[in-house]
């Protein structure tokens, strides 16, 4: 079966078919770096990395292109409040984000272009489609003719005429019509500036994605993605710019993700329920986040709590006991039983299971379902007096294997070494021997204490994290 994708341009699942063979061009819109990132950002870097990922495990090679947006009038207000430099913010920023999403399990994209970098490919971009009769300049600034594009509203199914109705031009512009949109805004007093044919100004935000991907990707991309609030009117604008400017499909497929509420309702600045991923990795293990996030099919909103953290910290805590379990059995079970090739087979049948859920628009809730039927199959077996190093390799490799797809780590690298582990029980196994009770008790302790849990059995002491 190969991959479909939910196009939002069409609204149906498509088929993958890419532009080049064994290689993905996709383009995801990332942060205006002013501030730390917000909850509903990194839902976004989370979501599409995990695609990346999955490309990546079936073969692809995929250019990633994640931009930031690093001037722009958010940046240039903060900096007024600050008393700071445009790009010391957002400097400062992009670190930051890099930092953030990175303990979430986000890989650097290949390129991460900024609007400030690439200021000539804006320029040149405009100036074709100026040339074609697409946009206009008009007292310093440059707009769009939006109506000149006659399949404008197709990404987010409106009609021009829809779109009239609403349509206002503010104090201080300069269009032909209320739905023009800007592509070049004329500089104002004590504003950070370039030099161009319009003179002293700066990028629209919209312009600035059409420019980059152009450059670093092509005329013709395979996905172009973001979150579902960009879908009107920054991803309907780039369609209209890059289409009429380049005169090839702009992406042929567009993927969204769906909102965040916090505590049932929408996050926002107003509500007072705005929660920064900053502070959010700070709270809790990052690979819990990036669980949580993904526990929900990405095209659907998703409801962020406490209570919600917890249940999902739980359920990690599951899959990665049954891990450790596994690891601990490793290598002390010899024993070729009779059902070995049928836990072999369920294995392998669980893995199948696993692409043909990621194969269905990347659908990870049902993905993380079948990981917790293969720790279920673990676990069963591990009930078994008998067992077998290549049936225990196989369900730790395998399980190791699909949560890497998902970008999640079932080691824990901040806690005590599995072989550090096993020293210890080893000593307290010997403390025990010796009738040194007081001292077996005291690793006890002091492994309860690191999150560590025994359990006597009579095939030996096992342990698990708590």
């Amino acid at each position: 079966m190969s991959i479909k994708v939910f196009n939002t341009l069409t609204r149906t699942k498509e088929p993958f078919i890419p532009l080049e063979k064994d290689q993905v061009k996709m383009y995801v819109c990332g942060p205006t770096v002013y501030n730390y990132i917000h909850i509903g950002n990194a839902r976004p870097a989370i979501v599409f990395d995990t695609v990346r990922r999955y490309f990546e495990y079936k073969g692809f090679e995929v250019k990633y292109v994640l931009n930031f947006t690093d001037v722009d009038d958010k940046l240039i207000k903060a900096a007024n409040e600050l008393g700071e430099e445009v790009p010391d913010i957002a400097n400062r920023f992009i670190q930051a984000y890099k930092e953030d999403v990175g303990a979430l399990g986000v890989k650097e994209a290949v390129h991460h272009p900024r609007v400030t970098e690439n200021m000539d490919e804006i320029i040149q971009f405009i100036e074709g489609l100026i040339e074609k009769g697409f946009a206009y300049e008009s007292g310093g600034d440059v707009y769009f003719r939006t109506r000149s594009f006659d399949e404008y509203g197709k990404l987010s199914h409106q009609s021009i005429d829809e779109l009239r109705s609403g349509a206002r031009i503010e104090v201080g512009e300069k269009k032909e019509d209320p739905l023009d949109f800007t592509l070049w805004k004329e500089a104002k007093e004590a504003e950070i500036t370039w030099d161009s044919p319009w003179g002293k100004g700066r990028p629209g935000w919209h312009i600035e994605c059409s420019a980059m991907a152009k450059k670093y990707l092509g005329d013709t991309i395979d996905i172009h993605a973001g979150g579902q609030d960009l879908t009107f009117p920054h991803h309907e604008n780039e369609i209209a710019q890059s289409e009429a400017n380049n005169g090839e499909s702009f992406a042929r497929y567009w993927m969204h993700n769906g909102y965040i509420n916090i505590e049932n309702e929408k996050m926002s600045k107003s509500l007072g329920n705005f929660v920064l991923a900053h502070d959010l990795v700070q709270k809790y293990d990052p690979q819990v986040i990036r669980f949580f996030m993904l526990s929900v099919h990405y095209r659907h909103p998703i409801n962020f709590s406490d209570e919600l953290m917890a249940g999902a910290k739980s359920s990690f805590d599951r899959i990665r006991n049954a891990f450790d379990n596994l690891q601990h059995r490793r290598g002390t079970s010899l024993n070729l039983t009779d059902d070995h090739d049928q836990w072999l087979n369920e294995i392998t049948k669980q893995k199948q299971q696993f692409v043909l859920e990621m194969d269905d628009d990347f659908n990870t809730a049902n993905a993380i379902s079948v990981i917790f039927e293969l720790t279920k199959a673990a676990n069963l077996y591990l009930q078994s007096e008998q067992t077998h190093t290549d049936v225990i390799d196989q369900f730790i490799e395998t399980l190791e294997e699909l949560t890497s797809v998902l970008g999640l780590q079932l080691k824990q690298d901040d806690e005590l070494l599995d072989e550090e582990i096993d020293a210890l029980i080893e000593e307290r196994k010997q403390a025990r021997k010796d009738r040194n009770f007081a001292r077996a008790d005291e690793i006890r302790d002091d492994l309860k204490a690191r999150n560590i849990i025994l359990e006597d059995t009579a095939q030996g002491t096992r342990w698990k994290r708590g």
